[in-house]
């Protein structure tokens, strides 16, 4: 990570804090009175292929004595009304400005993945894994909404992971090293503001997917290269 990029995240990271804490209050306040404790759902990620931390959110589902692996069809039952809005809406992950401060993790980045496809697939970890997790990223606006619909239909946690893994992690790994070669502050600022037009997005149109910031070309050939 440049310095650039760090003191960007901090600094932002600092004035998003300041500006969303009555939505954090209101938010943290509103899941303990309606949902009750806990609060957050805190999860192991990946940091780099060696290194963990632990992500934090809003819990958006109910809470089982085991949760393992990616969220598919197996676990959609789980998930509560006021989970779905705070998910939709992205505001289940306003705590993770907590994991940017610490350093965790970045604005713009791949998403932090689970340890264990780290340790299915460590050669491409090992490269993806060059650039710190993201909140966002190239991978999340081009393939989240596709991911959704191929895990969706998936009604065991077995078929669940065989899917993510078989259909998933190299499609999403391609994108992130993609924005991993074109990785600038002014291409973090770009994901950031299409990112922000999600929701509004697809409360305004209904619209299945997003258009990826780095133009309608890539992704053209990125899909006729993906299996």
């Amino acid at each position: 990570m440049t310095t650039s990029k760090r003191v960007f995240d901090i600094s932002l990271a600092l004035i998003l804090l300041v500006l969303l804490a009555p939505v954090l209050l209101g938010v943290a306040l509103f899941l303990l009175l309606r949902e009750g404790r806990p609060v957050f759902y805190i999860s192991e990620r990946m940091k780099t292929p060696e290194v963990a931390f632990l992500l934090i959110k809003f819990r958006t589902m109910r809470q089982v004595a085991h949760d393992v692996g990616v969220s598919g069809g197996d676990k959609s039952d789980r998930v509560t009304e006021r989970g779905a809005f705070l998910r939709r809406t992205r505001l289940d992950e306003l705590p993770q400005l907590w994991n940017i401060l610490r350093g965790d993790m970045s604005f713009v980045g791949p998403r932090p993945p689970l340890r264990l496809y780290v340790d299915r697939f460590p050669d491409l970890y090992g490269q993806v894994l060059r650039s710190r997790p993201g909140v966002t990223g190239l991978a999340s606006l081009v393939f989240h909404r596709h991911e959704e619909r191929i895990l969706k239909s998936c009604a065991t946690a077995e078929d669940t992971d065989a899917a993510y893994a078989r259909r998933c992690v190299l499609r999403k790994a391609r994108l992130d090293l993609l924005y991993q070669k074109s990785s600038s502050l002014c291409f973090d600022i770009m994901i950031l503001l299409k990112t922000l037009g999600v929701p509004l997005s697809r409360h305004k149109a209904g619209v299945t997917g997003v258009a990826s910031p780095a133009g309608p070309q890539t992704v053209s050939r990125l899909r006729q290269r993906t299996p």
